[in-house]
């Protein structure tokens, strides 16, 4: 807030707003939707504030780079309500999906570092459906087999929308591009380390938009660092929580 308040100082939503770049709207819609206690009114209706709700509001954006927008009101509005234990339960859910996430990092990392050259195959090696290798790509029996799976598999991935490869317009065979082979090992690996189809697709996604593996690079980068920031504001607002519950005792 930028000044010491004190403990039976009464303060307007402007008072509450102007520390944290806020409307006095905003404030007023925190107070409704249960973010902060519920304001006492003067004779002629106008809310009045406390330290408190001071504490209140700057406990709240504390608490939203780490566990975002709407987990961090459900924390607060339990709290406010006396359902500590519910806040702490919440709580609980964010640290258990950043540790999921993190997990999820370190697969993606682990099958990135596992993929290794293909070992070409010959050119009868056909293991089901459609036709061998030709120019422009691969079909589907040569690769299933280069990467020791089924061709049934590669048409679930196709399903799922993991690997989209072309139709041959004379054929009609599937043929696999180099990006195509490159989302199938990927897959492979993640399906190797336990990841369901569901897991896998928006890390597929994340490897197209980036355009490949080597620009993922980066973005697995960017990603060790939000996760280590959402962790590092988990604690900067688990330290003011604990303050706000303290000032509410």
């Amino acid at each position: 807030m930028g000044r010491n308040l004190q403990s039976g100082e009464r303060l307007r939503p402007i008072d509450l707003a102007r520390g944290h770049g806020l409307s006095t709207q905003a404030v007023r819609n925190y107070e409704e939707a249960g973010i902060l206690p519920p304001a006492e009114r003067t004779p002629h209706g106008y809310r009045t504030y406390t330290p408190l709700h001071a504490r209140a509001l700057r406990t709240f954006v504390a608490l939203v780079p780490g566990h975002g927008h709407q987990s961090s009101t459900a924390i607060m509005r339990a709290v406010n309500e006396g359902v500590v234990d519910e806040a702490l339960r919440l709580i609980d859910e964010s640290h258990a999906q950043l540790h999921e996430d993190r997990r999820t990092l370190q697969a993606v990392e682990s099958a990135l570092r596992d993929l290794e050259p293909l070992a070409p195959s010959g050119p009868d090696a056909v293991s089901g459906g459609d036709a061998p290798s030709g120019p422009g790509g691969t079909f589907i029996g040569p690769l299933a087999e280069r990467l020791g799976i089924r061709s049934a598999t590669l048409r679930k991935w196709e399903n799922a929308g993991l690997v989209r490869p072309r139709r041959d317009g004379r054929t009609g065979y599937r043929v696999y591009d180099e990006a195509d082979v490159r989302d199938a090992r990927l897959v492979h690996q993640l399906r190797r380390g336990g990841y369901l189809l569901e897991q896998i697709a928006p890390l597929i996604a994340q490897v197209r938009t980036a355009g490949g593996l080597e620009p993922l690079e980066a973005a697995l980068r960017d990603w060790h660092g939000r996760l280590s920031a959402r962790g590092r504001a988990m604690l900067a607002g688990s330290a003011e929580l604990d303050a706000y519950l303290r000032a509410r005792e």
